[in-house]
């Protein structure tokens, strides 16, 4: 009579299970690099397209992915649509929710799709039973939501605590090994933006996704700063729905769709996020102040830093006088943008709004600004330049090394932002060919 097979207790699986022999180290062996088989540990796809694209191509069996944003951001809506997609492929799925009862769950899953048979719910805040439920239900793919509303009865401390983190995480990461599933465990993030818990936890877990967008734009971006089996920086894009969070195929109508062409202060700039280029709308908005009041400076989506730094060549090398202004820059639609190549488009948004002169509807502009006034090349240039022209932009204000564009789009090559601002603000020959 064959004998039932005990399910380890949580005690076991962070004591000798965790370290001992049951591990498995007595029976591993070691291989030479080129014996190693890299298909058996190939990404499985979501059903998202998006957040393949952000995975490169899914999640990787025994891996435990962390996902963090802030609170309604989407983080539980997104994984829920992730199950239910796997699901209804007839992989069986497990959710297990902390912070919601089976009833708010089905409620939620309800509004997004007809609800599948394989997805299955764990509604508990108690780790120990999370073992018996994966040799009961064999799940393709686990969900734990969230990190810090668990707690493991082994580990001491009350859910959410340092220590109480630490040992969920090291009893998730522990069963996603030993049964060859991928965990998704989804974090809270603190009021700085980072991610609560202990430092330690994103460096226990394989992948670290975060969810990002304003309450009040309908953009949602997924983007890894963490991911051990690709590279990370590729940028998923979502738009927030009644029906949950749909894959945006084309960022032009969400990112430039309500851009009022002819307004100063404008600027549009081909941003690289990822792999992919994305036509992002920089504004700024100049007021002059009072002698004695002190200026203000608001960067929203744009670095301040390197705000401050642009105000100051602006003023130093190209004779726009903007330090007793108040300033405001954004780039509009919930997008980022951190990197240098940024800085020509902010520079002349910032120029244009102080001279009340509107760029060209149809520029695009990029390159990055040094401290003596002179603009930089950029990587990727040829595929900003192709996806401004894909778009209908005709016009381009680039770095002087920067090659020509594709077929149809003027280049213009410039060495300095001074030259620059003459160029775009109308100050010397006009960018349209106009006299």
């Amino acid at each position: 009579m064959a004998q039932s097979r005990r399910t380890p207790g949580p005690q076991e699986l962070l004591g000798e299970g965790l370290f001992g022999p049951d591990r498995g180290g007595a029976t591993e062996r070691a291989l030479a690099l080129d014996e190693v088989d890299p298909t058996q540990s190939g990404p499985v796809p979501t059903g998202l397209a998006e957040l393949d694209r952000v995975l490169g191509g899914g999640l990787v069996p025994g891996s435990v992915t962390l996902l963090g944003g802030e609170p309604g951001v989407g983080k539980s809506t997104l994984l829920l649509q992730v199950l239910a997609s796997m699901a209804s492929a007839g992989a069986p799925v497990l959710l297990v929710s902390a912070e919601e009862s089976a009833q708010q769950v089905r409620r939620r899953a309800e509004r997004l799709g007809p609800l599948p048979a394989g997805l299955m719910l764990l509604a508990t805040t108690d780790l120990s039973g999370l073992p018996a439920a994966l040799a009961d239900t064999a799940p393709a793919l686990v969900v734990v939501d969230s990190i810090q509303a668990v707690f493991d009865p082994a580990a001491a401390g009350t859910p959410g605590s340092l220590g109480q983190v630490r040992a969920c995480t090291d009893l998730i990461v522990h069963l996603a090994k030993l049964h060859r599933v991928p965990m998704v465990v989804v974090g809270h993030v603190t009021k700085e933006g980072t991610l609560a818990g202990p430092r330690t936890l994103e460096h226990l877990v394989d992948t670290v996704l975060g969810v990002e967008g304003d309450r009040h734009h309908a953009l949602r971006t997924v983007r890894a700063t963490k991911h051990r089996f690709g590279p990370t920086g590729e940028l998923g894009l979502f738009e927030m729905n009644d029906s949950g969070l749909a894959a945006v195929t084309d960022p032009y109508r969400l990112l430039l769709g309500d851009r009022r062409p002819g307004a100063s202060g404008s600027a549009v700039l081909p941003a690289m996020q990822g792999q992919r280029a994305l036509l992002v709308e920089v504004q700024a908005l100049t007021s002059r102040t009072a002698p004695e009041t002190p200026s203000r400076r608001s960067a929203q989506g744009v670095d301040g830093g390197r705000l401050a730094l642009l105000l100051a060549v602006l003023e130093q090398r190209a004779g726009v006088s903007v330090m007793r202004t108040d300033v405001f820059a954004s780039a509009v639609g919930g997008i980022r943008v951190l990197e240098p190549a940024a800085d020509l488009a902010l520079a002349l948004a910032l120029a244009s709004a102080v001279t009340d002169r509107a760029l060209p509807p149809d520029l695009v502009v990029f390159g990055e600004v040094g401290l003596g006034g002179e603009i930089r090349q950029v990587p990727h240039a040829p595929r900003r330049l192709a996806e401004a022209a894909r778009v209908g932009f005709r016009h381009a204000l680039v770095p002087e090394s920067c090659p020509d564009g594709p077929a149809g789009m003027e280049v213009v090559h410039v060495r300095s932002l001074a030259q620059a601002v003459a160029l775009a603000t109308g100050s010397s020959a006009p960018l349209d060919g106009g006299d």
